[in-house]
């Protein structure tokens, strides 16, 4: 997978970094956002379950969560509820990818709280084009 060289830049110039949470339980998709999102001013943590992404909430301010769907044990659906659950995170981005895009999926993530959503494999640059729009609201 190429990576445009717009991803390369960070995501919104601030001058404080831009903290992304990624959760995916396969390694090989957490590496190939990594590889999308790495970028000067981007702190990136992986999380591969749901379960580890709500300890990392405890524990770190996130600009925003980009959440696989179809995780076992607890899945993207049940994570977004349970982060919604918790006041603090009413308006953190949160955007759903899945690879078994099906006809209503999307409607599914924003019933659920995601915020945006995209279907695997991920295009880098609408990936950067949607954190960049949640990031600037």
């Amino acid at each position: 997978m190429t990576t445009p060289a717009s991803a390369k830049d960070s995501i919104v110039q601030t001058e404080q970094a831009v903290k992304l949470l990624l959760v995916d339980d396969h390694p090989e998709n957490l590496l190939a956002l990594e590889a999308i999102l790495e970028a000067p001013g981007q702190e990136l943590v992986l999380a591969r379950s749901g379960a580890e992404a709500l300890r990392h909430l405890l524990h770190h301010d996130f600009a925003a969560i980009i959440l696989d769907v179809m995780m076992p044990e607890m899945d993207g659906f049940e994570t977004t509820r349970t982060i919604r659950a918790d006041g603090r995170f009413k308006s953190l981005p949160i955007i759903a990818v899945t690879a078994k895009a099906m006809k209503g999926d999307r409607e599914k993530c924003i019933e659920a709280g995601a915020s945006d959503y995209l279907a695997k494999p991920v295009d880098p640059e609408e990936l950067v084009a949607k954190l960049r729009a949640w990031l600037l609201r």
